[in-house]
């Protein structure tokens, strides 16, 4: 049994040592079984507080990153290699408020085809992953969003994703759509417009 000071050691050298974010009972495989792992991890994070390098929950998973406020001092040319399209972004976004999902259920929500390209971009960025098959005649393929998508955009789970009146006070919401909101709530009475937004 490692004494707690050792063992706070320890599990920072297993985190520092690992390529990705670790769950609680893999780095007990590093540690020891009978570890107090939850309490190391608590102590680390008060440790790491207000410095350069934080520690950060992502999901069920520990990892060590640069502090949020100062992550900007080490994206060189990275953010132009991860610079997405429209059709990228729609896609990301629908995948991660819907997922797991379909990539005819993707084209539906957006209302145009979608090219695998746009999904293997999605991809390559450690961002998408496939999630299996939709137990449906023909078996399509379904997505979803990865721990390295919540770690690059700094959400320690997907309840963190904003909602409609953040994306609305954030000014990430298309006019159009706004637009057609307010048609739809300024109806001229006869209830159509309003039946059509309670079905939504």
């Amino acid at each position: 049994m490692i004494i707690q000071d050792d063992l706070a050691r320890a599990v920072e050298a297993v985190l520092f040592a690992s390529e990705q974010p670790l769950s609680v009972d893999e780095i007990r495989a590093h540690v020891g079984a009978e570890a107090d792992v939850s309490a190391a991890l608590r102590s680390l994070e008060d440790i790491y507080a207000g410095r350069g390098i934080e520690l950060v929950r992502r999901g069920d998973k520990y990892h060590f990153q640069t502090a949020a406020d100062l992550a900007h001092l080490l994206r060189r040319d990275r953010e132009e290699s991860r610079k997405l399209s429209r059709a990228g972004i729609e896609t990301l976004a629908i995948i991660a408020y819907h997922e797991p999902v379909t990539r005819a259920e993707i084209e539906a929500i957006r209302g145009v085809q979608i090219s695998k390209g746009t999904i293997d971009v999605l991809m390559e960025a450690g961002w998408v992953r496939p999630a299996g098959r939709r137990e449906v005649p023909g078996r399509p393929l379904t997505y979803a969003t990865t721990p390295g998508f919540l770690t690059h955009f700094g959400l320690a789970s997907r309840r963190d994703l904003p909602g409609i009146d953040d994306l609305k006070a954030a000014g990430l919401l298309d006019p159009v759509d706004l637009a057609f909101e307010t048609l739809g709530n300024d109806g001229d009475g006869d209830g159509e417009n309003e039946t059509a937004s309670d079905s939504e």
